[in-house]
């Protein structure tokens, strides 16, 4: 074969654009979650609760704003929908820094330029009640300017991974951007609570925050639909259009295409959108939660070593979900299964997996470690499933419709995530005024064994409403 005959790989330089800007999405994700508990609730008198509240709403507008992400970004297209969304939730990013100033002006009248002058302002007012309720406004504000942004993220990835890849490849490319959710869960514990002890919780916002906009610099001149790319030749997009039937999809779907209502018409849509709803949840509670389980059961701040050592192992484990994305790969190419089927074995395998977390608490009481083991797995086997789940839209979709139900699906997750960010902060402020008994465990211990047996149990639940749902390959083409 010739060289210039020998088939470019530029999808990969896609599927790595769609890495970082993931490994960005979760970095600012996780900012509040690292310093809300020993930097930002002192100042602002914040209890679990209020917390709670703060990551329920963010999840609430998330899921919210996922429905209509989609649509925005098949209507936009890739490129532009992608530097919307990720300008916009930069910008919210870097809003958090200045809710200290704001909370400030409004509770003490004093409009400072610096945040030192800021904390002094706030540190002499009485009234802590009112401290509290403008900081949380503040901060769910801030938190919805992330959601509206990030929402954007996994609709885009979905799109920009369909375009790049045929069928069998897309749980595997799904599962490499998607660990950049990991990477950033490892990073963070690292690098945040640093900043914030060292330059304060503002600039771990702030720093965080302007990553966003560097990647936007990149992907102006990187992303080109891959008839247009002139780093993609005749062999790559052949390699790409591989799968016959995704090219008489898209054939189809040039000539009509599916609206936003007629998407709810298809059991594939609900399927897609329950499994969603019942196991995103866990992921956002493990996410938002970990660092606060530390400081609360193991007196761990996530400034001291050992906590960030141990959030850091945690999804250091968490990356073994790579295996996942290959592991449809080989049922399609090694057992002759359709995608479809492939994808959904692969899914009941990982489900099991996460049932190891209703022995995390039981086993802590030997080591901090066994939890964080357990968890670590757990949130592997979530990734793992995850990645899946988003490529059955591409199995069952055509192209036009793909971020479209993407963002369907994303806003039953974030539902999902609501109730469960709400009700564990709830639960564990609860358990710990009523010093809450629980199968041999008290206080706050009981309230997390009960979250942990919730996440448990979810994905068995999830993989068999979407089998009962969707039980065969059956792909939408549109007449």
């Amino acid at each position: 074969m010739k060289t210039q005959d020998k088939m470019t790989n530029y999808r990969w330089v896609i599927c790595a654009m769609l890495f970082f800007a993931t490994t960005v999405n979760y970095l600012d994700r996780q900012v509040l979650s690292l310093t809300w508990k020993d930097f930002i609730a002192p100042e602002f008198h914040w209890t679990n609760t209020h917390y709670g509240y703060i990551t329920m709403f963010f999840t609430g507008f998330y899921a919210i704003c996922m429905l209509f992400a989609g649509r925005f970004v098949d209507w936009m297209d890739t490129k532009k929908g992608f530097l919307w969304a990720i300008g916009i939730w930069s910008v919210g990013a870097c809003l958090h820094a200045f809710c200290g100033i704001a909370t400030s002006g409004i509770i003490a009248g004093k409009w400072t330029v610096g945040f030192e002058g800021a904390k002094e302002a706030i540190a002499v007012v009485g009234n802590a009640g009112a401290i509290i309720n403008v900081s949380v406004i503040l901060f769910i504000f801030a938190r919805a300017i992330l959601a509206l942004g990030e929402a954007g993220n996994f609709p885009a990835a979905i799109k920009a991974t369909a375009e790049y890849f045929p069928k069998k490849d897309r749980a595997f490319s799904t599962s490499i951007f998607n660990s950049g959710a990991q990477i950033g869960a490892l990073l963070a514990p690292l690098s945040i609570p640093v900043i914030a002890k060292y330059y304060g919780w503002e600039m771990s916002f702030l720093i965080i925050g302007i990553l966003g906009f560097v990647w936007m610099g990149f992907w102006v001149f990187v992303y080109k639909k891959p008839e247009k790319n002139p780093y993609v030749n005749k062999a790559e997009f052949a390699y790409i259009h591989i799968d016959e039937e995704v090219i008489s999809v898209e054939k189809d779907s040039q000539t009509k295409k599916l609206s936003f209502a007629d998407c709810f018409k298809y059991k594939q849509t609900w399927s897609f959108a329950f499994g969603k709803f019942i196991t995103d949840g866990v992921w956002w509670f493990y996410l938002f939660w970990a660092p606060a389980y530390l400081s609360s059961v193991y007196n761990m701040p996530s400034s001291d070593p050992k906590a960030q050592i141990a959030i850091f192992t945690l999804y250091g484990i968490s990356m073994l979900s790579l295996v996942g994305g290959y592991l449809p790969t080989y049922f399609v190419e090694k057992k002759g299964m359709n995608p479809y089927s492939g994808r959904m074995r692969a899914m009941l395998i990982f489900a099991f997996f996460p049932l190891l977390a209703m022995f995390a608490q039981p086993l802590g009481h030997i080591s901090y470690w066994i939890p964080i083991f357990i968890i670590g797995i757990a949130g592997a086997a979530h990734q793992a499933w995850s990645a899946n789940i988003f490529s059955t839209v591409g199995d069952m979709f055509p192209k036009s419709a793909i971020a479209t139900v993407t963002g369907i699906g994303g806003m039953a997750g974030g539902l999902g995530g609501m109730i469960i960010n709400l009700g564990s902060g709830k639960l564990f402020d609860y358990s710990i005024a009523s010093n809450m008994s629980f199968l041999g465990f008290k206080g706050i211990e009981a309230g997390y064994f009960i979250i942990f047996c919730i996440c448990a149990v979810a994905y068995l639940i999830g993989w068999i409403v979407m089998k009962s749902l969707v039980p065969k390959y059956k792909p939408i083409v549109m007449k």
